[in-house]
């Protein structure tokens, strides 16, 4: 393989879990257009048709698969239909979340509810593609944290919005980062490398946050300013192609240095 085509994800096939946010759809055109055949799984399929349409207008290799990642059988089913289809899986992008709380005085009902998907279903994934990947001997994971996984929450860039940091996301972030360093490490003999990013704050243009949050925001990163969700698609690409071939464990912040201050 030439130097040119190392970070080409020309000939893989990448399953994205989530892709209905500003963050998965720019995650996914990323993947597309790197080359990649890309496997979007959803609960709600809908959502994705018109932009899936788009993108395989473009002349890319984009499928929607309807899947619910809180059910072991209907992870197993889409790996058999993945597999079915391709003969096998060279990646995999975590990106669902489920944030259900609001506030650290909610009903417990609801972190037991964030705990289906952010906890289990993240743990069901792994494991059920992780354990396909390594029957082949290779594939690559990213999972996709925060640096709310790796930093405390800061009350003074919530100061007088109506914006909340419930706890649920920060427990959730911290524990997929470990996760991933434990997984990388089970899957490493057989050649499968397990990654995680964490990404700083996005801004969103269609719902844009308070402009109290967005200034004291940029004042905390070294860039000055929120990412756009485009410019996190770059660093998954890499860890998912053959140019990142010996790096597993790792967690890479892209967030404009804020966690390097």
């Amino acid at each position: 393989m030439t130097d040119s085509n190392l970070f080409s994800l020309q000939g893989k096939v990448v399953l994205q879990v989530g892709g209905t946010g500003l963050l998965g759809r720019a995650l996914a055109s990323a993947l597309t257009t790197a080359g990649g055949t890309l496997v979007v799984a959803s609960r709600n399929r809908h959502s994705l048709v018109a932009f899936a349409d788009a993108e395989c207008s473009a002349g890319r290799r984009f499928s929607i698969e309807e899947t619910d990642i809180r059910s072991e059988t209907s992870l197993s089913e889409l790996r058999d239909r993945i597999l079915g289809k391709y003969g096998g899986i060279d990646g995999v992008v975590f990106n669902a979340v489920s944030r259900p709380m609001l506030a650290m005085d909610d009903n417990i009902g609801l972190w037991r509810e964030s705990m289906e998907v952010n906890s289990t279903g993240l743990f069901a994934t792994m494991r059920i593609f992780g354990d396909a990947m390594a029957a082949r001997r290779k594939g690559s994971i990213v999972n996709i944290s925060s640096i709310y996984g790796m930093v405390g929450m800061n009350p003074w860039l919530y100061e007088g919005t109506a914006m909340t940091s419930p706890p649920d996301y920060y427990f959730h972030k911290g524990g997929m980062v470990n996760l991933t360093r434990y997984l990388a490490s089970h899957y490493g003999p057989s050649g499968v490398r397990v990654n995680v990013i964490s990404p700083g704050g996005i801004f969103d243009p269609g719902k844009p946050a308070p402009p109290e949050f967005v200034g004291r925001y940029g004042r905390m990163t070294m860039l000055g300013r929120m990412a756009n969700a485009a410019e996190v698609g770059g660093a998954v690409v890499f860890l998912l192609s053959d140019a990142s071939s010996y790096i597993t464990g790792v967690n890479l912040p892209v967030d404009g240095g804020l966690t390097a201050k």
